[in-house]
This record gives C-alpha cells, structure tokens and sequence, in this order.
C-alpha cells in the first residue's frame, strides 16, 4: 500500500472519532467547544486529504475506500452523540445516516456491474450543509448574538431535505441499472471423484 500524505490524513480523520467522542462528554462550555473544534478540524482534514490528492497525483484504491469510510464514521458519530444529548431530532439522523447506508450499498452494487454514478453538486451541497449544522449543534450556545442551536437546527433540517432530494436523484439515475434483468452466473462443469461443481461468489 501507498502510504501517501492524503492517506496518512484520512486515517488521522479516524483516529480522531474516539477522541471527538470522549470530548463531547465533557460537561458545560468545554465539550461544546472542543467536540466543535474537533469536528471542524476532522472536517477540514476531509478537504485537505482530497485536494491533496488530486494536485499531487496521489490518488490510490485505499484512499477511494477509506475517505468516505472516515467520512460517514464522522457524521454518524456526531449525529448519534447529539441525539443522545438531546440536541438533535431522531428523525432526522436517520434520514441521513440512513440515506449513507442505501447509497453506500447501490454504490458497492453499481461497482460490481460495473457502472459509474457520478456525484451531483447537489450531494456535494448536502455534505456542506450537513457538516455546518452539525458543528452548529456541537457549539449549542449562544456566540456572537446568534443562537448556534437554532441556527443548527434550521440547517440540519435543510440537510436532511438536500439528504432525500439528493438520494432521489443518485437513485433515479442509476434506475435503469437496477431494473435490468441479472445475468445468470456461469459454472464450471462438473470435476473430481465427487462431481462438485465450482460457483463464483
């Protein structure tokens, strides 16, 4: 494996969930602002790995597998603290961690029919949204004259209608794929003394 520098800070983007997590717990202004902090720094680290990547050709098959593995660790992560802490509404958690677990899944689908859905701006719009009310709702106290829970909250509602709009859009692309016939498998004829009969998984 390329060890390359993007790699090295998606992995760090990795380790630092467990630390962002024990933060959080922290009680009053200083898990607020350092689950905050960490989450933005997580989030930064997210930018910077890809950037780096491209600009200086370093783009391997394990950072393509790992990115967005850190990134959906993050934003589960998050999204699950602060509907524990009562910060976040269920639902709405839901409708985005849910709606990573279906595209993830129509996405490892596609790659074995090998076929490309591409990422709209629109996806790219959610992702910007959803961290922004996220790293809102991590700071839950009033900066600057602005209520950063409720402002927060207005985004992460945004996020989530981005959320279904966006996973309604990859799904009707990739519609006339899904509904294609499966080819049948081919098997080998039958060898040996006991006639077993070889299947690709």
């Amino acid at each position: 494996m390329n060890w390359t520098v993007s790699n090295q800070l998606t992995a760090a983007r990795v380790l630092l969930i467990p630390l962002f997590a024990l933060v959080f717990y922290l009680p009053g202004r200083v898990g607020h602002m350092g689950s905050a902090a960490l989450f933005a720094l997580a989030a930064a680290t997210d930018w910077l790995d890809g950037y780096l990547a491209r600009s200086r050709n370093e783009v391997t098959a394990f950072g393509r597998f790992l990115d967005p593995v850190a990134d959906k660790l993050l934003v589960a992560t998050a999204l699950t603290l602060l509907v524990e802490a009562g910060h976040a509404p269920a639902l709405l958690a839901a409708i985005i961690i849910g709606r990573e677990i279906v595209i993830s899944a129509l996405r490892e689908w596609l790659a074995h029919a090998s076929s490309i859905v591409h990422v709209s701006w629109l996806g790219k719009w959610k992702t910007a949204v959803q961290m922004a009310a996220i790293l809102l709702l991590l700071l839950h106290e009033r900066l600057f004259g602005v209520d950063m829970h409720l402002a927060g909250m207005a985004l992460l509602w945004m996020a989530a209608l981005l959320t279904l709009w966006s996973a309604w859009e990859y799904l009707s692309n990739a519609w006339d794929e899904l509904i294609q016939p499966s080819t049948p498998q081919k098997t080998n004829p039958p060898t040996g003394k006991d006639n077993q009969t070889e299947t690709q998984d």
